[in-house]
Formats: structure tokens, C-alpha cells, sequence
């Protein structure tokens, strides 16, 4: 019988830059304090999945947090490790094999871009020396091509940016918490046609961990909890074009977000009408106008709108990246997906302070991205 399966806690380290502390001790940061919110200990958590791209193995967080025994899964998915480790330990729990886990996730990453190797990639040189490989070159293509295609203009990524700066202001795990208006936002350097410097995130350093655990477990520590209605991870079909592809297909195909997030409405049996907030990847300010439509909560072109009418701002109809999403927070990439999750979730059970969305919230809806083509979405409940 499947179980189902419930986060019952949760723990972050601030998002940004900390001199004098590893990936690593962020990551046992987030744990200790998801412990003690939760009033546990270490060694009543069974297993564990966890994560980071720059910043070591989870697995030897055992050393600080202490040895137990435990199995513990390193999970290493680009953009997406985060919401693979949480798919790890939601599927653990959902077989019956465990009654409580954790998933959690960290990196430190140097300043300056993400610098990938073509042979890392099964890609040849010359994708590298044409540009393609530093992703600000192929993120602005994309955003490019979708704003010709569905007229979308400058002035609604910067509105997606001066929103997530908001945001952020209100978030004190956010990196980015000044307030930036939107003429600042349109008329900084522009980095890759059309996108500024405030469009783009920037690769950082924080920690996030979730305690998962199955529906008797839930009821017996009596804890703030939300289901776990849904956790998906899929990859690229054929005909799709994503980071890292050096051709476009004429015959067009889906995407990973839009066949993750299928998946996901699915298995939580709802549709993107019944969700009530969002948090969505944001590499860029165009990323978050994309998956949009990506993610089934608005069709191709209705951006524009959607964001000058304020519908995804904090008070708005559909809540999007309530935090400031990766632009505030900036992108450790084992963390970036839980602390999605980690925003729901204290959302959810009315704990976000500041930048609590109004009304009564019973579906919440994280989706993350990463190359070379990789999506996760998970759905929450209350």
C-alpha cells in the first residue's frame, strides 16, 4: 500500500555569500535548525537523499551531524538536485520502506558565471567557442525568440524583476533585499539582448533541508505539515530545445517542464486553476514568463497582462516566487529547488512572515529547470 507522504519540517540557511563557512556547513546549518523546529534529533531520521553541484558530498554531513548509520543518497541533477533529492525521499517514504527522512541540498559556488565544459556535456568544441555554452548567451536567444513570437516587451521582464526584488526585500533568507524600480532594472548593462544585469540571477551559496514523513508518522508528531500531493521529475523529449542543445528541431516538441508538470497534475489530480501559489525557476526574468505558460497557468502571449495587472505578485490572483525566486536569492544550485518547496511550505502553514499571501492557501506549486533539459515539480497541500 502506498503511504502517503507529508513534510513536517523544514530548515534554511540564509541564500548570498558566507565568508568562513562551506556548502557543506550550511547544509548541516539547515539541518540542525529543521531538527530542532521540529523537535528531533538526528537519530530518529531514517534515510536521507542530498545534494550540491560545487560543494562536496552530502553524504559526509554525517561526519558533523553524527554516525548513525543511516543510508544516505548523494543526488547530483544540475539545477534540478534539489527537487531530484525530494523526489528521492518522497518516493522512500511513498513505498512503505520508511517512516520519516530527509532531502536537503547545498552549494557554495565561486563568484563570477557557472563555467561548463563542452566534453562535459557530450558537446563538441565549437558549441563552446561560438558563446553557446555560457548560459546568459542561450537563455537570451530563448527569451528572445518567445518575445517575437508572443509579443512579449522589455518593460514585462522588467516588471518580473522588479517584483522578485520586492520580494525579496520581505525574505530574510533572500540574498538581493533592496527594492529595485523598474527603470534602474531596464537601463542597467545589458548583459545578453534583452536581458540587464538585475534580470539575471547569480550562482551563491545557501542550505536547505525538508523533513518528510508518511501520514501515520504526520499524525503522531502532531507537527504543521502539508502533503505531498505530487513530486515529478522528468527530462527533455524529443524536439525540444534547451540549455546546452546545438540545434533547434524543425518539428517542435514539448518541454521537460511541460511533460514534469503534466505528470505532476496528474498524480495530485488537480489542474493549474486549483493552485493558489507558485514558485517558479527564474534564472532569468524571461524564465519566469516562459514557465508561466510552461507550467499550464496561462496560455502563450497572456504574460503581459498576467504581470501588469499584478496577478503574480504577493496579493495577487496566483502568487509567483513570493521569496524573490532565484533572482532575490540568488542560484546554489543543490539548494535552489528546495528552498522553493521550503517558501511553500512555510506559506502554506502562515509562517512566512512579511510576505505572506493573503487568504487562506491550500495548494502550493514549485517547478525547477537545469541542463541540459531537466524539469521538477512538486505540489503541496494543506
Amino acid at each position: 500500500m502506498s503511504e502517503d507522504v507529508f513534510i513536517v519540517g523544514a530548515g534554511i540557511h540564509p541564500f548570498g555569500r558566507t565568508p568562513g563557512l562551506s556548502g557543506l556547513q550550511q547544509g548541516v546549518f539547515a539541518v540542525r535548525q529543521a531538527l530542532e523546529r521540529a523537535g528531533l534529533a538526528w537519530r530518529d531520521i531514517q534515510f536521507a537523499f542530498g545534494g550540491s553541484d560545487a560543494a562536496g558530498n552530502a553524504d559526509t554531513m554525517v561526519s558533523e551531524l553524527g554516525l548513525t548509520g543511516i543510508p544516505f543518497i548523494n543526488v547530483a541533477n544540475g539545477c534540478a538536485t534539489g527537487g531530484s533529492a525530494m523526489f528521492g525521499a518522497y518516493s522512500t517514504i511513498k513505498s512503505g520502506e520508511f517512516d520519516i527522512g530527509l532531502a536537503v541540498g547545498f552549494d557554495k559556488h565561486p563568484r563570477g558565471s557557472f563555467s561548463p565544459l563542452p566534453g562535459d556535456w557530450g558537446l563538441p568544441d565549437w558549441y563552446g567557442e561560438t558563446g553557446l555554452m555560457l548560459t546568459t548567451q542561450f537563455f537570451a536567444m530563448k527569451i528572445q525568440r518567445y518575445m517575437s513570437l508572443h509579443g512579449i516587451t522589455p518593460h514585462t521582464l522588467g516588471a518580473v524583476a522588479e517584483k522578485a526584488f520586492s520580494n525579496g526585500v520581505l525574505a530574510d533568507h533572500a540574498w538581493r533585499r533592496e527594492a529595485v524600480d523598474i527603470d534602474t532594472i531596464l537601463h542597467s548593462q545589458m548583459v545578453s539582448d534583452p536581458l540587464t544585469k538585475f534580470m539575471f540571477c547569480s550562482p551563491g551559496e545557501g542550505a536547505v533541508a525538508l523533513l518528510l514523513a508518511s501520514g501515520r508518522k504526520a499524525r503522531e508528531l502532531g507537527l504543521p505539515a502539508v502533503r505531498l500531493r505530487a513530486a515529478a521529475v522528468r527530462t527533455r523529449p524529443q524536439g525540444s530545445f534547451e540549455v546546452f542543445s546545438p540545434a533547434l528541431d524543425l518539428e517542435r516538441g514539448g518541454s521537460p517542464t511541460s511533460v514534469a508538470s503534466k505528470a505532476a497534475y496528474e498524480m495530485a489530480g488537480v489542474g493549474p486553476e486549483d493552485i493558489d501559489i507558485a514558485q517558479l525557476q527564474d534564472t532569468e526574468a524571461g524564465a519566469e514568463i516562459m514557465h508561466m505558460a510552461e507550467n499550464g497557468f496561462c496560455a502563450d502571449g497572456e504574460q503581459t497582462a498576467w504581470i501588469a495587472e499584478g496577478r503574480t505578485r504577493i496579493d495577487g490572483s496566483l502568487p509567483v516566487n513570493t521569496d524573490g525566486g532565484c533572482l532575490a536569492c540568488g542560484e546554489p544550485i543543490g539548494a535552489s529547488g528546495l528552498r522553493q518547496v521550503y517558501e511553500n511550505y512555510v506559506q502554506l502553514i502562515g509562517q512566512a512572515g512579511a510576505r505572506q499571501a493573503p487568504g487562506k492557501l491550500r495548494l502550493g506549486y514549485s517547478h525547477v529547470y537545469g541542463a541540459p533539459g531537466v524539469s521538477a515539480v512538486a505540489i503541496v497541500e494543506r
